[in-house]
């Protein structure tokens, strides 16, 4: 099956680049924005989606500092 994993740092936790994107939209002429969060994107196909949460906790998301959210999708992603 296909999973998607969407980590970004947890509400409070400093966000560089998030402040970054927001600060830069506005100079691009694009106004109403606030509250930027810049996370990333992980997908990968598993057998068993028991394994998520061990794999997230472990290697693809930093618990102290970030939260995750999975998404199972069909096979095709």
């Amino acid at each position: 099956m296909r999973a998607r994993v969407l980590i970004r740092p947890k509400q409070g936790i400093l966000d560089p680049q998030g402040e970054a994107v927001q600060r830069a939209l506005p100079a691009l002429g694009f106004s109403g924005v606030a509250n930027v969060r810049v996370g990333r994107l992980v997908e990968l196909d598993i057998e068993e989606a028991e394994q998520l949460a061990p794999m997230c906790d472990k290697l693809l998301a930093n618990p102290l500092v970030e939260d995750y959210e999975v998404q199972l999708l069909d096979g095709s992603g």
